[in-house]
């Protein structure tokens, strides 16, 4: 064992190795646009350079006369298709192709398919538009907004949280806090960048995408093609980097599968960095209003979060994270509401930790805000205020170890060595702040179904339509099934990422790990039963020990008397070769129908604040320290510490990775990323990683992730409660939190840059 594969403790499992590690760095793994497919024709995007208006005339004539040029799509060519359908499988509604009307900059108003991929980017190029310009609304300030309540657009954010008496409650509370906070556009700028290969076989097409929801892309790509979905495969082996990026499809798979029919090959297009922006999801900006009143005592009595989020003109995406603040402490009184302002900007989507993120960065500013107000130690405080039910409900917690985590994340951080008055830790000529924050996402679970097949000398295959998106849910499963049916994890192969096989929810909200290995150990209990009976049964090999107590291991069946008998012993028995069942797992409280939209291609959640029974959350606690120079105001992070509680660890060494993965991304969340927006033209402007700030290797140090251990039974049969979300919830926070302990200045809108700090 070592740090990055950490010694299990209790409930956790073996920290071994992704089975697909050598495959992928030594560039064997087959990503998308990778994937062979012959006789390959190019293709690339032209996209409109207005934000608002309609297309009055589109001018191909050069375009089509670059030499290799087949063919190219553009307004019109989709009338027989279907529009795009805005959901959880769509990114947004918007039809690029379908009309002329142009809803944001950066709009898909051509495809161009040629025989080199220079010739079809020339093509794209050369393409010239006459447009009826309008002036667009860029963002929150923007003439011309339309704003509206956001409860009961989105099935995931249904109504606003709210309980006793706010406005009471507050005028009467001794120390009150009353702040506002915003979070910026950021973007997705995957290492994959997003791409579509598609080839029709007769009536049969065959789509190469990343993809997070395969099954799901099936059935919308068949409903917009208006084909059955059993002619539709869709194959995402392995994704690059997604995090929401590649969970909703965009309309330019239709659009690419439109093209392949009519030239009547393979057509393969891979969007450049620069289009990505304004033709994939990104995460929405926000703004927040945050209201706590306490007693001096520091017991919260009131509280109030109002936010406000930007989404596209035709689209009701919804954040929605104050379902998760509302129930993050005792706050006596609730008051929340999320209000939609509809923009001329493409639709928004999910980023890792999509509604958790903003909100809870506007949360724990203002309860680290309030600790100051009362005088009070930051972590004291959220122990004065840690819940024995939630308030909205009153339900319990299905589990909660927030201050174990806290706990164990001090001791290791040293915070009792942290001098409370601001400005008065110094290195030199460093600054030294300390800040903390805390971690929370909801536990979800999902239908899925999974196969198994199990042969005679013990190699197991394990098929599930999931995705390894980079969390490890390839090896994880294979690690399920090695372990419940007695076998080497090296005899395991795992096939996932295609339409074609049992379906799986989207790969997204932290639910992947808790749903497939759910199904993968229904799947395998099934093989077991059979063994077992045929073990015992008579001319088996334990024939007449029936009472007795039967286990997998070592390729024996084991029972509790100390008997065993050999595997392959056991398939001669049985006169068979090997064993494949077919499992569906359905959460509880699931609907009848769950296993009928799984099917369909929709993922119904369960779990989080939504359950009857008790709410179910993974919580964390993160410690950050910041040194800011006091001549130049740059800021550093040389070390953080977080300490994460998620029911059933799978594997530690994967679990570890996708924590520190977060926690650095949340760095970048408070120092680096925003996505900067010409207001006049409602244009996006740093549309690379030259401008597009994100952290390197220089900006990260110290990263000490602490997996606490912790038993829940209650949130699904593996006891897993997701913790792939939860690494970047509190990280900015924290840092914020750190920069006003160290300099006295309370920077509330993200990114905190130096010319924030130099006034």
């Amino acid at each position: 064992m070592n740090q990055a594969a950490p010694a299990p403790k209790e409930n956790m499992g073996q920290p071994a190795p992704r089975i697909d590690a050598r495959l992928k760095v030594t560039g064997q793994a087959g990503y998308s646009a990778d994937l062979a497919a012959g006789n390959v024709a190019y293709a690339a995007l032209a996209t409109s350079t207005i934000a608002k208006g309609a297309i009055q005339a589109l001018h191909l004539d050069r375009a089509r006369a670059v030499p290799g040029v087949l063919d190219i799509v553009s307004i019109g060519d989709m009338d027989q298709i279907e529009k795009p359908k805005f959901g959880n499988t769509g990114a947004s509604s918007i039809g690029p192709l379908h009309d002329k009307t142009v809803f944001h900059d950066g709009q898909i108003i051509a495809l161009t398919i040629a025989e080199s991929f220079e010739a079809a980017e020339e093509a794209a190029m050369l393409i010239e538009t006459d447009y009826a310009r309008e002036s667009p609304s860029a963002s929150f300030d923007s003439q011309g907004t339309m704003i509206e309540p956001a409860a009961g657009k989105s099935p995931m954010y249904k109504e606003d949280a709210k309980v006793g008496d706010f406005d009471s409650a507050y005028a009467s509370a001794e120390v009150k806090v009353d702040q506002k906070y915003s979070t910026p556009t950021q973007h997705h700028n995957p290492i994959e960048l997003f791409s579509t290969t598609a080839w029709w076989q007769g009536d049969q097409l065959t789509v190469h995408e990343p993809s997070q929801n395969v099954t799901g892309w099936k059935i919308e790509l068949a409903r917009q093609l208006k084909i059955d979905p059993a002619n539709v495969r869709i194959i995402s082996p392995y994704v690059g980097g997604a995090f929401g990026s590649k969970g909703p499809m965009t309309a330019r798979t239709a659009i690419v599968a439109v093209a392949a029919r009519r030239v009547g090959r393979p057509v393969r297009c891979v969007v450049s960095r620069m289009q990505a922006f304004g033709t994939q999801t990104y995460r929405a900006e926000t703004r927040h209003r945050i209201r706590i009143g306490a007693g001096k005592d520091g017991h919260i009595t009131a509280f109030a979060h109002e936010g406000w989020e930007v989404t596209s003109r035709p689209d009701p995406y919804v954040v929605g994270g104050a379902s998760a603040t509302a129930r993050m402490y005792n706050y006596g009184s609730v008051l929340t509401h999320v209000s939609l302002v509809h923009a001329d900007r493409n639709t928004p989507g999910y980023m890792r930790s999509p509604p958790e993120t903003p909100y809870v960065y506007a949360l724990e500013n203002a309860m680290d805000e309030m600790a100051v107000a009362l005088g009070m130690d930051p972590i004291e405080f959220r122990r004065i205020n840690e819940p024995q039910k939630e308030p909205i409900g009153g339900k319990p917690f299905s589990s909660r170890s927030l201050l174990k985590c806290y706990e164990q994340a001090a001791g290791a951080f040293g915070w009792s060595r942290r001098e409370a008055r601001v400005g008065s830790m110094r290195d030199g000529d460093w600054l030294v702040g300390m800040g903390c924050a805390t971690a929370i996402y909801p536990t979800a679970v999902a239908p899925c179904a999974a196969r198994i097949r199990l042969t005679a000398d013990g190699q197991v295959r394990v098929q599930c339509g999931s995705h390894e998106i980079g969390t490890g849910v390839r090896t994880v499963a294979g690690q399920t099934a090695a372990e419940r049916l007695g076998v080497d994890l090296d005899k395991v192969s795992v096939e996932m990422g295609d339409s074609a096989l049992p379906p799986a929810p989207v790969s997204g909200g932290s639910i992947s790990t808790a749903s497939v290995c759910s199904a993968v150990l229904k799947a395998c209990d099934a093989v077991r039963q059979k063994l077992f009976a045929a073990t015992v049964g008579e001319g088996g090999p334990l024939a007449g020990s029936g009472n007795a107590k039967l286990d997998m291991a070592g390729e024996k069946i084991v029972a509790d008397d100390g008997k065993s008998a050999a595997l392959s012993d056991v398939f001669k028995t049985m006169q068979i070769g090997a064993i494949e069942e077919y499992a569906e797992f359905a959460p509880r409280g699931s609907s009848p129908e769950a296993l009928k939209k799984l099917y369909a291609g929709e993922s119904e959640f369960h779990g989080g604040d939504q359950d009857k029974d008790s709410v179910k959350y993974a919580f964390g606690a993160e410690f950050v320290e910041v040194r800011i120079n006091s001549y130049t105001r740059e800021v550093r992070v040389p070390r953080m510490v977080g300490a994460f509680a998620a029911g059933r660890i799978m594997n530690t060494r994967t679990a570890r990775s996708q924590l520190m993965g977060g926690m650095i991304w949340g760095i970048g969340q408070a120092l680096h990323e925003a996505t900067e927006i010409d207001q006049r033209h409602a244009r996006y402007v740093n549309r690379d990683l030259q401008d597009y700030l994100v952290p390197v290797n220089a900006d990260i140090k110290e990263v000490e992730v602490i997996l606490v251990p912790e038993i829940d039974h209650q949130v699904n049969p593996a006891g897993v409660k997701g913790l792939g979300e939860l690494g970047n919830v509190g990280t900015a926070a924290a840092v914020a939190s750190a920069v006003y302990h160290a300099t006295g200045k309370r920077i509330r809108d993200l990114p905190i840059r130096i010319e924030d700090l130099i006034a």
